[in-house]
Parts: structure tokens; sequence; C-alpha cells
């Protein structure tokens, strides 16, 4: 099943400094019907105006991803662990026993992230954060894998869970198979996925299927982010 969920359908709050548009329930937000798509809680598109961001605040228990599509993003937290990543890449932290970081865009320009939180496979685990850059070549045949469980992805996090990503020029197909349950986000451009056509900032969540065929329209950009659909996170 693949219900689309259009970008002008998405709840959101704009606070001036921060644009925010979310694919699940998150902090003002409530839809009962958009509380988590198995252990995937969050998805906020956010828009963060220029020498702004997020102050220090903590978390604890969660996985949390931060996808650049313009602009960079500058980490730092209470663990000594501080750096800035750009577009087209990627971080991740295991917020576990509790860590306190701040998300500042210290850039002259907007800077754009999808921020994605998953549910952890075991609580409880030591707090990390990596960052890794990656290739923005367009794909051909596959998505490239970002982030994953398997000890051997460019990233790693505390979830059986899997995000892939790429670039497609126009007319672009590529077929990826899905295990568990999946949430496509569409970067940019227009994409059609197993028939139904999507454009920039819009989702699709998927559940039972074993496969996705994706078609670029134009010159687009997608993720699909992968979990084990085993439990709702909440």
């Amino acid at each position: 099943m693949i219900t689309h969920h259009k970008f002008e359908n998405l709840g959101g709050a704009n606070h001036g400094w921060l644009n925010a548009k979310h694919h699940f329930s998150f902090a003002n937000y409530y839809d009962p019907q958009k509380l988590c798509h198995g252990e995937l809680m969050v998805i906020n598109d956010d828009k963060i105006a220029a020498n702004t961001g997020f102050d220090t605040h903590p978390h604890q228990n969660m996985e949390i991803i931060t996808y650049v599509r313009k602009g960079a993003i500058t980490h730092k937290d209470n663990k000594g662990n501080q750096g800035r990543t750009t577009a087209g890449n990627v971080q991740v932290m295991s917020a576990g026993t509790g860590i306190y970081h701040s998300e500042f865009n210290l850039e002259n320009e907007e800077t754009n992230i999808y921020q994605i939180w998953i549910k952890p496979k075991i609580n409880g685990v030591e707090p990390n954060w990596n960052m890794a850059e990656f290739p923005k070549q367009p794909v051909t045949d596959s998505l490239q894998l970002l982030v994953s469980g398997e000890e051997t992805s460019p990233l790693n996090i505390n979830q059986d869970a899997r995000i892939y990503a790429g670039r497609m020029n126009k007319s672009t197909k590529i077929t990826h198979n899905v295990i568990g349950k999946a949430y496509v986000l569409i970067s940019e451009g227009n994409i059609e996925v197993n028939g139904n056509k999507a454009q920039k900032g819009d989702g699709l969540s998927i559940s039972d299927e074993t496969s996705l065929d994706l078609e670029a329209l134009n010159d687009a950009e997608v993720l699909i982010i992968e979990v084990p659909g085993k439990e709702n996170a909440r």
C-alpha cells in the first residue's frame, strides 16, 4: 500500500527563524492518523534562516538523522563532538543515555534540512555523533546507502533501519527492493513511484510492498527510509 502525503497538506509551523513542515505529529501539530510509521517517528522539513538555529537542548533514546538539502548545519554537543555538515551530506546522533546538543545555521543563506527521528533498537546506549560526505553525481541503477544499523554502513545507527538517497537525471528508472516499511521523500523535482506521481516536498508511506519502481520525470533527488515495521514508535 502506498499513501501519498502532499507537501501542501503537511502540518507545520512558521517561527520566523524556522519554517517547519511535519510529516508526522510533532510539537503543537497533532494528527491521530500521522503518529508514526513503524519505528519512524519524525520527519521534519526544516528551513532555517541564516545565522539562527536550535540552541542547546537535550535528547534521550532516539536516533536522529539530519540530511542537508541546502546550505549547512553546524553541530556541537556536550560529549565534545562538533562539525559542519553541508548540502548532500548527512549527520547522525544516537542520543542513548542522554546528550545535549545545538544545531545552528552559521551560513549567510537559508539552510534546508530533513530531520529524521527513528526509535532505537536498544535503549541506554552510549551517546555518539558522526557525519559523512557522499558523492554528488547522479545515480543510474541504484540509490546510495547512507545510513543503516550495519557496522559496514557509511553511517551507523542503533536500529535495523536504512536510509538511501540519490540524484536522478530526467528519465532515469530505478527499481528499489524494500525491507519492512518505507517512507519516500521527494527532495527535488518530480518522481513517479509505482505509478504515483509526486513532487518536491511530498512524502509517500509504503507498507506491504516488496519493491519500488522509481522514474524521474525531471532532474530530481529522492530519499528512502526503511524501518523494520515490527512495532509502532508511539
